[in-house]
């Protein structure tokens, strides 16, 4: 954007930026890129609840390794210019990730990816290398019946056939995300506190759910 605005910087995608000063800049008409994050997240919704949906409005360049990922679980992708549709199994298989920087698997992924295989079939494993406690949220969902075990930067998910709703809390934004997700799988009713974490990074995310067919308020 700011190079379509007249200002002189290189280096995009590499260690060093340099940037060249100019006198002004000038006003641009400008399209903001999709959030691959959102993106992943309403697939992943749509794989843990057995959903067939689509997103529109998208760039699946972006989220390649959860598209790879959601295909090792046995979804079925349909992968267009700019919309992603997803068709999910009746179960998802157990997968292994692990969390690497850019365009590696996403950590901000990590919590919602291995919430849906809370419910696979088998026992899934997933890294997280890039930062230190970010499995605050398998407390919660242990307490709607998941089995997660964790050891040191790694999580070792036995997939169990039911979640149950509980009142649990968001502790940060990805991992509230994953507990509504978990909500909308789970038998019974679920209730969410500390939302305005899941509010910092979905736009109309109820509104959107309720599209789908999701009973939230």
């Amino acid at each position: 954007m700011l190079n379509k605005m007249g200002a002189k910087i290189k280096g995009a995608g590499t260690d060093i930026i340099e940037i060249e000063g100019v006198k002004k800049l000038k006003d641009v008409s400008y399209n903001i890129m999709p959030d691959r994050i959102e993106t992943g997240t309403f697939l992943c919704m749509a794989a843990m609840t057995g959903g067939n949906i689509k997103v529109k409005g998208t760039n699946s360049n972006h989220i390649t390794p959860v598209i790879y990922k959601l295909e090792e679980t046995g979804c079925k992708l349909k992968v267009q210019k700019n919309e992603i549709e997803i068709q999910a199994p009746k179960r998802l298989k157990a997968v292994d990730i692990k969390t690497m920087p850019y365009p590696g698997f996403p950590t901000d992924m990590q919590s919602i990816f291995a919430t849906s295989l809370t419910l696979a079939k088998g026992t899934s494993m997933v890294i997280e290398n890039l930062f230190e406690n970010r499995y605050k949220y398998t407390q919660e969902l242990i307490r709607m019946g998941a089995k997660i075990t964790i050891e040191g930067k790694t999580a070792v998910i036995k997939g169990v056939r039911r979640l149950y709703g509980a009142n649990v809390k968001a502790t940060d934004l990805r991992g509230g995300a994953a507990l509504v997700m978990a909500g909308m799988a789970a038998r019974g009713e679920t209730k969410i506190e500390n939302i305005e974490y899941i509010l910092r990074g979905y736009e109309k995310f109820d509104h959107k759910l309720k599209s789908l067919g999701i009973d939230i308020r």
